[in-house]
């Protein structure tokens, strides 16, 4: 609640002490004066005048003086109005609100400055209608409107008694409302008046006060009352028991100050103190390290501030750390590379299966800097599916060379400062996590590995992406800043592996910086592999078996990899294989009779029924379906397109969660269609008679690319044509509006899709057979690549001979007679 006592200035935001004014009661509900039908106006800028309130007030406008004066002159009433906005010098009609309050002038006195000020009480609510005139001051006709009071209602009673419970603790509590407030709630009888006066007093907005003078319900007036009271009661109570708090705080601090002192004053007397310690350490652990010039003159610096400095103040922690910091980095220090390039193979070849051109390319750097014995490391991106071995590997080369391995996870990372640092004048500042790596480490030149750097954010704290230019820059890394270390530190000697699922993410100017090396899927052979090798010996000892009592064939880890496995890389082989040995450990646990052979039916009563079947790729589909291959972040993927036609005006209707470049896809496909409709046997001007729906099943799962052009296509010609598609025939490859096949990428994952789908055949552009090339033959064997330039021959290899039995006849379609058509969607028989 505002202080009782003020003397409020109807056009300034002045307040300044006045005699208590009470307010009069005699009255309050205005039935004992008569209101004409027009009043003029007084605007009232930072307050609300209520019934029954003595409002003591300036007036500076010429307009509020020339009403001020007709009205104490004519019959002393006048209709007072509250701004809606306060800040408006000069308000017209539509400036106020439109229900105020009719105040009696009271007395009208002449100040000593040559204003005027009036004392004004409030008696009745009204609404002003409509403005009468303007000039020389506003003039309004008015309505009196009437409050609605509640009759023996015992409820409401009990409200107001609250009211004046909770106005009373509130004075209480504010030390800056004066007591003789609480006298005068005391000697208010009236509710209507006691309501009235707290609802002018309390600390409210004027839009909230105004809410509260509109309302007719008394009774709902009063509630509205009671929540504004306990708002400003529990404000009061929160703001005491912060100002206790922080006194208390300072009473401990000057507490904690005197027994500082005191106990420094013991330790001088001893001769040694706890500040001398921390710098005699930090001097002896300077003089055994050798240090860049600019480093060695900080730490010095940073020293003499620290002798200087009372242990109790808040920055010694901060010099402290900071100096600690720059001790504890492995300036100059070099971990010593083994040359061996023969055990840097073996190492290799021993923690990772395939991922040939990985290997090749860490042992052509170590053969470099064995020769030149000095150069920079260059940046590595492993970019390929979850599961292939990326993060992995970055130990195995750390192994290989004899370095140190430190990982960063930058996955979810959007502050910049994770990789810079803070400065060291915010408060809990760090080092950014290269530097705390770094530390960790205790080398200058480890194996750093930069895991997921696809999936960096960026928000209002900055782009942390933008932070690893300078990171992995060559040519600047060599005197990396940290804002934390405010001194340069070399990384060109530090080896670093960025892995990543995909480079849609990663900025251009960071994709740039990196050397990219792809890690493509493994195919069931190389898995097999590495189950034998890799897989099944670390289960076996994780679950606490011996060799001899789990034995798992070739032809069993296959099955097993088809039908409970869909995926580029070997995680979720691992879990299968981990359930295998839980079932085998319970058995070998409980003294169970088993057979340590796993075969092909175990797989079934251990796992389940198989998750993936690959017999629905092998179906002969109804004409209007063809096969595509996918390539997702996760790896390759068969692809399903099914076209039909329905009567309608040539549209076509594209489904299945499709991104921009898919649908242009569709798009060219079916106007390379229309433009040689006639060459391949299909009716003139039927495109304008149906309507062509294209759905790429699991419509769940985004698609997006060029590579599905070839498949939208065949699928098109194979329903116009009534050809099916050959089984086990899948194809790839982007077109053009001149009927062109276009190179895609992601061979490999879409080869090795198509292998484990069971396919026989791949169509694909010509430019790709130098994709394919690169495959290890034994891999695709039984495969046959049909590599080609044009749709025509896309259409021929895809789509077979003869047409179904019972085809569509498109020429019912176009008839006039709508009869003669059929009205839902198309298919023809098999």
């Amino acid at each position: 609640m505002n202080d009782l006592r003020f003397f409020q200035n109807s056009d300034t935001d002045e307040e300044v002490d006045f005699l208590p004014i009470l307010p009069d009661e005699d009255g309050a509900d205005g039935k004992k004066i008569d209101i004409p039908e027009a009043l003029p106006i007084l605007p009232l800028r930072n307050t609300i005048l209520f019934p029954g309130v003595v409002l003591p007030i300036t007036i500076g406008r010429d307009k509020s003086i020339q009403a001020i004066k007709y009205a104490y002159k004519e019959h002393r009433l006048i209709g007072v109005l509250g701004q809606v906005d306060g800040s408006i010098e000069e308000p017209e009609f539509n400036d106020l609100f439109s229900i105020g309050t009719v105040a009696q002038i009271m007395r009208l006195i002449k100040m000593p400055d040559g204003s005027t000020t009036a004392i004004i009480q409030g008696r009745h609510r009204f609404m002003a209608k409509a403005l009468v005139s303007n000039e020389p001051f506003m003039l309004a006709s008015v309505e009196p409107l009437q409050d609605i009071m509640p009759v023996d209602d015992k409820e409401f009673e009990a409200s107001v008694l609250t009211v004046k419970d909770l106005a009373a603790e509130i004075i209480k509590l504010n030390p800056q409302i004066p007591s003789e407030a609480t006298i005068v709630l005391k000697n208010i009888a009236n509710p209507i008046t006691l309501i009235h006066f707290i609802s002018s007093n309390l600390n409210i907005p004027n839009s909230e006060k105004q809410k509260l003078l509109e309302v007719a319900d008394m009774k709902e007036r009063v509630r509205l009352v009671l929540e504004a009271l306990n708002r400003e009661l529990q404000m009061l109570k929160m703001k005491n028991d912060i100002q206790a708090k922080v006194k208390q705080d300072i009473d401990k601090q000057q507490r904690d100050y005197f027994l500082s002192q005191q106990l420094k004053t013991i330790q001088d007397e001893l001769g040694i103190t706890s500040a001398d310690k921390d710098v005699e350490r930090l001097k002896e652990k300077l003089s055994k390290l050798t240090l860049p010039q600019k480093a060695k003159e900080q730490v010095e610096k940073e020293l003499e501030k620290l002798q200087r400095m009372n242990p109790a103040a808040a920055e010694y922690s901060v010099v402290l750390n900071y100096v600690d910091l720059i001790l504890d980095l492995p300036w100059g220090i070099y971990t010593q590379d083994n040359f061996d390039i023969n055990n840097a193979r073996k190492v290799l070849d021993k923690d990772h299966y395939g991922i040939e051109k990985v290997k090749e390319r860490v042992l052509e750097y170590l053969a470099v800097l064995k020769l030149k014995g000095d150069m920079k490391s260059p940046i590595l991106c492993l970019v390929g599916p979850p599961g292939v071995g990326k993060t992995s590997l970055g130990q195995s080369i750390a192994n290989a060379l004899g370095r140190k391995y430190v990982r960063i996870a930058l996955g979810g990372l959007h502050d910049e400062a994770e990789i810079r640092g803070h400065r060291k004048t915010y408060i809990g500042a760090m080092p950014g996590r290269i530097i705390q790596s770094l530390k960790k480490a205790g080398s200058s030149n480890p194996v750093f590995i930069l895991d997921e750097i696809d999936k960096v954010g960026a928000d209002y704290k900055g782009d942390p992406s933008s932070a690893l230019l300078e990171v992995l820059d060559p040519e600047q890394n060599n005197a990396f800043y940290d804002n934390y270390l405010e001194l340069e530190y070399d990384l060109s000697k530090v080896l670093f592996i960025a892995t990543a699922n995909t480079l849609q993410t990663i900025q251009p100017a960071l994709r740039d910086r990196m050397e990219i090396i792809p890690i493509e899927g493994y195919s069931v052979e190389e898995k097999i592999e590495i189950a034998k090798k890799h897989l099944i010996p670390k289960q076996i000892t994780n679950h606490g078996l011996k060799p001899r009592q789990v034995s798992i064939s070739d032809k069993v880890l296959e099955q097993l990899i088809e039908e409970y496995t869909k995926e580029s890389g070997v995680r979720e082989l691992d879990r299968q294989l981990a359930s295998v040995m839980r079932h085998i450990a319970k058995k070998v646990a409980t003294g169970e009779r088993y057979s340590p052979v796993i075969k092909s039916h175990d797989l079934v009563k251990i796992l389940g029924p198989q998750k993936f079947d690959k017999s629905i790729y092998n179906e002969e589909n109804i004409p209007g379906v063809a096969v595509g291959l996918a390539w997702t972040p996760v790896g390759g993927d068969i692809l399903f397109i099914e076209a039909t036609a329905s009567r309608g005006t040539g549209q076509i209707i594209l489904t299945g969660n499709l991104g921009n470049v898919m649908k242009e896809s569709a798009t060219t496909a079916v106007t390379y269609l229309k433009s040689n409709a006639a060459r391949l046997g299909i009716p003139d001007g039927i495109f304008a008679k149906v309507d062509i729906h294209l759905h790429f099943p699991e419509g769940a799962t985004p698609k997006d690319g060029p590579s599905a052009g070839i498949t939208i296509l065949t699928a098109l010609a194979s329903l116009f044509t009534q050809r099916r598609a050959k089984p086990y025939l899948a194809m790839t490859g982007e077109i053009t509006l001149r009927g062109k096949v276009m190179p895609v990428g992601g061979i490999k994952e879409k080869i090795l899709a198509a292998k484990r789908a069971g396919m026989r055949e791949i169509i694909m552009c010509h430019h790709n057979a130098r994709d394919v090339q690169q495959i290890n033959p034994a891999y695709i064997k039984n495969m046959k690549f049909h590599f080609v330039k044009t749709m025509d021959e896309v259409i021929t290899l895809a789509l077979q001979k003869n047409r179904v039995k019972n085809p569509i006849d498109w020429n019912i379609y176009l008839k006039t007679d709508t009869n003669t058509a059929p009205k839902q969607p198309v298919t023809a028989q098999r």
